[in-house]
């Protein structure tokens, strides 16, 4: 991870004395995979804006509700996971309505060329079920004498 221009960026110390935890925490919660902090050349941790907010999370987790780091570490998990599978649905729904409207501008489009013109909500009727109409058994057939 390299550090980006125009963005803010925190040392180690300055995120312990913000958050009240020793900085050796914060290594901890990086040996854990729980925190990717970037690194200068000369290699000193720099926490972006993006870190502190995933320490934030790690840090209501653990204190506010006692979860344990590898509790932590499979909620951070699942988040993301989420998280694309949100992403994931949201370019379904785009492509779902692209390819609606679409279709509904093809169907206009052999409606305006039909030998009989109809509208397309004349073609979306729903039926109502009859609920006078039920199923009738097979009438047997006597056999007469």
């Amino acid at each position: 991870m390299s550090k980006r221009p125009g963005k803010a960026y925190f040392m180690i110390s300055a995120v312990a004395q913000r958050y009240n935890i020793h900085p050796q925490t914060l290594r901890l919660y990086e040996r854990e995979g729980l925190l990717k902090p970037s690194r200068t050349e000369g290699n000193t941790r720099l926490y972006s804006e993006e870190d502190l907010e995933q320490l934030e999370t790690i840090l209501a987790l653990t204190r506010d509700l006692g979860v344990n780091l590898a509790g932590v570490e499979i909620i951070l998990n699942m988040r993301r996971k989420m998280e694309q599978m949100q992403g994931e649905v949201n370019e379904f729904m785009e492509y779902v309505k692209r390819e609606l409207a679409r279709g509904i501008d093809d169907w206009e489009q052999r409606l305006s060329t039909a030998l009989v013109k109809a509208s397309p909500t004349d073609l979306v009727r729903a039926a109502q079920p009859d609920a006078t109409v039920t199923k009738s058994e097979p009438q047997k057939k006597s056999r007469g004498a």
